[in-house]
């Protein structure tokens, strides 16, 4: 038999484990968006789920919602806010590359230049995202790498980071087709049932799918019309050769 979980933790304790104020503790449980503790000597003791339900009270708040909010989707379907947040929390760790940090100095040396529009257009492109004075953020490190190997090529930097922006444009777009995939076709569905219990690590298995099958068929389109692109362009730079020796 599993063993029962231990509440051993006082409301203060909980509340330097959370970060909130016991206050806001009180204010939860009032509302009924914290089970009860239980009660030993007149105290009250909080353990594992307490801690997992505050914890999602404030992931949910991150995410924008009140308290009315939270207090009318936790009344409905507790468990249900509990794997949509573990759905959010999977989509946060699927990528292996990790974000660094540079100074301006670095940024200057690497890309040899201090153009004040070069780094304006790296930060709407999203290749870079200021963080305090001087430093920056690099979400994704290898578009720093790609541009610059397109700029060894001979490629201006004011022109690779002008690319980067439009793609990045287009790619929302292909991306919001692949997310509309799984709304239509996976989630509303199973919505419409009622979120099933046994049908969450079916629709979980589809989220993990998406991104990789997304990037394979995204690939394989690329390197077709890719290919098409640059017969394309060759062929009129080809016509341009004979046009100048007649």
């Amino acid at each position: 038999m599993a063993e029962p979980e231990s509440n051993e933790l006082t409301i203060e304790q909980l509340a330097a484990e959370t970060g909130m104020t016991v206050r806001n503790i009180r204010s939860h449980r009032a509302r009924g968006l914290l089970p009860a503790p239980e009660v030993r000597d007149r105290v009250g003791y909080y353990g594992p789920r307490h801690l997992a339900r505050l914890r999602m009270i404030q992931e949910l708040q991150a995410d924008g919602f009140n308290l009315k909010g939270i207090e009318r989707l936790l009344s409905q379907n507790v468990g249900a806010a509990e794997q949509f947040l573990s759905f959010r929390r999977a989509l946060d760790q699927f990528d292996d590359e990790q974000p660094r940090t540079f100074t301006r100095e670095e940024l200057d040396a690497r890309f040899g230049t201090d153009s004040e529009e070069a780094m304006k257009r790296a930060i709407d492109s999203g290749a870079l995202v200021p963080v305090e004075e001087g430093r920056y953020e690099a979400p994704f490190p290898s578009l720093l790498d790609a541009a610059e190997g397109v700029i060894a090529s001979g490629v201006p930097l004011d022109h690779a980071l002008a690319a980067i922006g439009k793609v990045r444009s287009r790619c929302r777009s292909i991306s919001h087709e692949f997310v509309e995939l799984f709304l239509e076709d996976i989630w509303k569905p199973f919505e419409a049932d009622g979120y099933p219990e046994d049908r969450w690590p079916a629709v979980r298995e589809a989220l993990d799918q998406l991104r990789p099958l997304s990037l394979q068929a995204l690939a394989a389109v690329y390197r077709m019309t890719l290919s098409d692109e640059i017969e394309k362009a060759l062929g009129k730079q080809l016509e341009r050769m004979a046009n100048r020796k007649s």
